[in-house]
Parts: structure tokens; C-alpha cells; sequence
């Protein structure tokens, strides 16, 4: 299936490249324009998708078509785009997939330069979707761009792109999509289906070092409702003896860790199960820097911090329902409740891992509070394999691309985050080898304020890719 990559036609794709980027560059900010909130603004996530339809045909793709799928409760699902080339005779498919829908911006005041203004400061592209993960739609638009010129009918490979519309509210159609267009997904009638997934949605170890991640956390978010009285009452009147459900709650919380930070859930405590050895290093001083840790605030739990953040549990509060201060008034609340999103090291469903999270914090009610706790969200975990000769046609491009001395420089790094799908398409393809490639840095602040691309990473992100699918041909 791979070629080794000859000096010649890295050359030629090398070349390629640079003639395609900065029109690539230019499509990727009219892209970032579109304010493809998936969760608010389902309108221009239609326009966006119309949007990545022009890109695909503009790349050479002969068939794109806008797909979608119901959700679980009967809504429809955001737009997804599929675009195909067939593959030629004994050649392998590759399905490429990037998302097109974005997080919400925030706060316009958290913003340098609009969140939906492209703009370049210090060699960084700052935009809502910039880097997460429009940059990965136009790696895919810009390798074909560059390859399918030079490619004849019966060169190359098969090639689909999936570009998904929901990925940032957790894909809730996915599973339906799956299975309602699997065909278009696998390469066409008759095809059984991808023999690589190329997954243009994650991180780079650096600017200046790629990463092939190997590893995700799966994800589990829940919302628990603390309740003490049944209804509000004067806090001058009852104070004291009645407990209110807010201060029940902080305890409730409090309680799912233990005095060094860790997390306290049976189950999910990082003595409860092995650990791999052989990871990367990452420094305290980097991750404080890349995470912006402000001086004296401890880091949590024991261990090598690889382990902490991509092979343990991590559990956060993300939001909490409680009285604001500007309507406050002198009234013990009678009920409160928080949303909890719980990642989950690879090797543990996420169902099991909500049902040990449920357990605990209805155990551990204080002072007889009532407790529930509702699974609103959850995706399983992925762990992939490093061997093969589509891993070491990956390796060489991302070294090629990056200026690397060897393919032994490209880090396998774990990422603590989710990408739920990843799991279902392995279910779906058992055959194809799953590659999750990045188009981010530790600077790019994906889903928080000035998010940003780093121009460098995304030529080199395109090139690698270009010269992946090349080598593959």
C-alpha cells in the first residue's frame, strides 16, 4: 500500500504545495468568517456546509453532496459535507475527516480582534475555527488540491472527505449518519470500506515537533441537582439548622477529590488500575506555561503528568446553577445543581464510568441532601496502534514536511481531550488504519478566547498530508 517517499516526488509535491497555499490560506479565512456555531446557529452552519461544498468540487472532487441524519430525540442534525473520488483499480481509499462547525466565540471583550475577523499577529492567525478546526478542512482542500492535478484516473488513491457539522456538541447524530450513509463513508457501492482514516483534528507536540496522537480520554458530562427544603425560605428565620442546597453542594463537590487534588471516586482513582509506562515527558514548566497556571497555584495529583493527562480520569465542574450575586437576597436556596464533565482514560466505558461517578456522589451525600445525577453526554475513549507501514508512511511525511532529521523525531503523545466518533468509525472499519494528525500547537487555545492557527503548522500540516497521500498512491 506505501511507497517509500522518494526525493523526486517529495520535490514534486513540495513544489505542489506552494503553489496551492496561499489560495488555500484565502479560502480558509473566508471560511473562518462564517460564524459556524454549531449550538446556536444552525443557519450558518448550512451556509458553512455550502461553503465547504465549492472547496471540495474546486479540489477536483467529482461528487460532493450535503448529508445529514436525525438525532436521537427526532431533531435534525447539522450538515455534514461527503465528498468522493473513486478509487483506482487495487488502489487503497482514504477517508479524510475535519469538522466544520465551531465552538461559540465568548465574551467579545476576551478577544484581541473579532473572533470571526481572520487576523495575523506574529506569524498566528487569530479566529473562532481558525485551528479547530477550518485549518483541518483546508489541509484536506489543499493536499488535493496540489495532488489531483497530476493524478490521471488510474492514479492515485480513493479518496472521501467527510467534513461533519456538530462535532463541537458532541456529534449526536453520528451514529445515525453511520449507519444511514456507510456506503458513501466507505468509498462507494461494493466498497467494505476505508483502508485509512485520516483524523485532521488534533495537536501537535510543538511548532516545531508533529505528533501522531495515539491516545484519547473518553468523555462523560452530567449534571447533578442538590435539594434541601422545598421551597426558598429566610435565612434570618431558619438559618442554622436548615441546610441550604448550595453550600450542600460545594460539599457534595468538595468531596469528589482528595487532599492532594486527585480524584476520590472508587474506580477512577489512579491506584485502581495499570498505567502505561514510556511516554513523552511533559515538564511542569511547559505545562504551566502552555496552560497559563497562575504562580503558586499547585498542580493536582501524583505521578508523571503525561499519565495525569492522557491516562487518568479527570473530572471538572464546567458550570453551576446557583443564585447570581445581582439578584441575590437573605434566603436559604432550596435547590442547586452543577454540570460535571468527566474525561475517561482509555480501557473504561464511559457507561461504567458515569455509573462509579452516579455511585459515589449519591454516597457521599452531606447531611442527607436529596442527590441526582442525570448522563447528559458521553463518547467512548480511543487507543490506536503505532505499527504498520501506514504509521511509518506517516512518520516520514510528518518528518519530510517538518524538516525532521529522522521519522524517529515525530512524538506519539496521548491527548486528554475527546473525539467520541473516532471509536464508532473503528467499530464501523475495523480494517483501516486510524491516523489522528494535528493542525494545532500548544498556543492555539482551541475553544477558549484568541484562538489562533500557526501558519507554520498549517503549511507543514499540508504538506504532510500531501505527501501521506502521495506515498500511499
Amino acid at each position: 500500500m506505501t511507497s517509500p517517499l522518494s526525493s523526486s516526488a517529495s520535490s514534486r509535491v513540495e513544489d505542489a504545495v506552494r503553489e496551492v497555499l496561499p489560495g488555500v490560506r484565502a479560502d480558509l479565512e473566508a471560511l473562518v468568517r462564517i460564524p459556524s456555531v454549531s449550538a446556536t446557529s444552525p443557519d450558518e452552519v448550512r451556509r458553512s456546509a455550502d461553503a465547504v461544498v465549492e472547496l471540495l468540487r474546486s479540489a477536483g472532487l467529482p461528487d460532493v453532496v450535503v448529508l445529514s441524519s436525525a438525532r436521537p430525540d427526532g431533531s435534525p442534525g447539522m450538515p455534514a459535507v461527503v465528498g468522493r473520488r473513486p478509487a483506482p483499480a487495487g488502489a487503497p481509499t482514504v477517508l479524510l475527516y475535519a469538522h466544520h462547525d465551531v465552538q461559540p466565540p465568548g465574551t467579545p471583550e476576551g478577544w484581541a480582534s473579532p473572533a470571526f475577523e481572520p487576523t495575523e499577529r506574529d506569524g498566528r492567525l487569530f479566529a473562532r475555527g481558525a485551528a479547530d478546526d477550518k485549518a483541518g478542512v483546508l489541509v484536506h482542500v489543499g493536499a488535493l488540491r496540489a495532488l489531483l492535478p497530476a493524478w490521471g484516473p488510474q492514479d492515485g488513491v480513493g479518496v472521501v472527505v467527510f467534513v461533519e457539522g456538530e462535532e463541537e456538541v458532541g456529534s449526536p447524530s453520528f451514529s445515525a449518519f453511520l449507519a444511514e450513509h456507510r456506503e458513501a463513508l466507505a468509498g462507494g457501492a461494493g466498497s467494505a470500506g476505508p483502508d485509512v482514516v485520516v483524523v485532521a483534528d488534533s495537536d501537535n507536540w510543538s511548532v516545531d515537533t508533529p505528533s501522531l496522537t495515539t491516545s484519547l480520554r473518553g468523555l462523560v458530562d452530567a449534571t447533578v441537582t442538590v435539594r434541601t427544603l422545598d421551597h426558598a425560605v429566610h435565612s434570618g428565620m431558619y438559618g442554622g439548622p436548615a441546610l441550604d442546597a448550595t453550600t450542600a453542594l460545594v460539599r457534595l463537590l468538595d468531596r469528589l477529590r482528595d487532599a492532594d487534588g486527585a480524584i476520590a471516586v472508587p474506580g477512577l482513582r489512579p491506584t485502581d488500575g495499570p498505567e502505561p509506562t514510556g511516554l513523552p515527558e511533559v515538564t511542569e514548566e511547559r505545562f504551566r506555561a502552555d496552560a497559563g497556571v497562575l504562580d503558586g497555584v499547585q498542580l493536582l495529583g501524583s505521578g508523571p503528568l503525561a499519565q495525569r493527562l492522557w491516562h487518568r480520569a479527570a473530572l471538572t465542574v464546567i458550570g453551576v446553577d446557583v443564585t447570581p450575586i445581582e439578584r441575590a437576597s437573605n434566603t436559604l436556596a432550596a435547590s442547586a445543581r452543577a454540570r460535571l464533565s468527566l474525561r475517561v482514560p482509555p480501557g473504561l466505558a464511559p457507561e461504567a464510568a458515569f455509573g462509579l461517578l452516579r455511585d459515589h456522589l449519591l454516597a457521599t451525600a452531606p447531611h442527607g441532601a436529596h442527590v441526582e445525577v442525570e448522563l447528559d453526554e458521553s463518547g467512548q475513549p480511543f487507543a490506536g496502534d503505532v505499527d504498520g507501514p501506514v504509521y511509518d508512511a506517516a512518520r516520514a511525511a510528518l518528518a519530510r514536511a517538518w524538516g525532521l532529521a529522522s521519522a524517529d523525531d515525530v512524538v506519539h503523545a496521548g491527548v486528554g481531550g475527546s473525539i467520541p466518533f473516532i471509536a464508532e468509525l473503528v467499530e464501523a472499519f475495523p480494517a483501516a488504519t486510524v491516523l489522528v494528525t494535528g493542525v494545532e500547537d500548544p498556543d492555539t487555545r482551541a475553544h477558549g478566547h484568541d484562538e489562533s492557527l500557526s501558519l507554520a503548522v498549517f503549511e507543514r500540516a499540508l504538506l504532510a498530508e500531501a505527501l501521506l497521500l502521495d506515498s500511499l498512491a
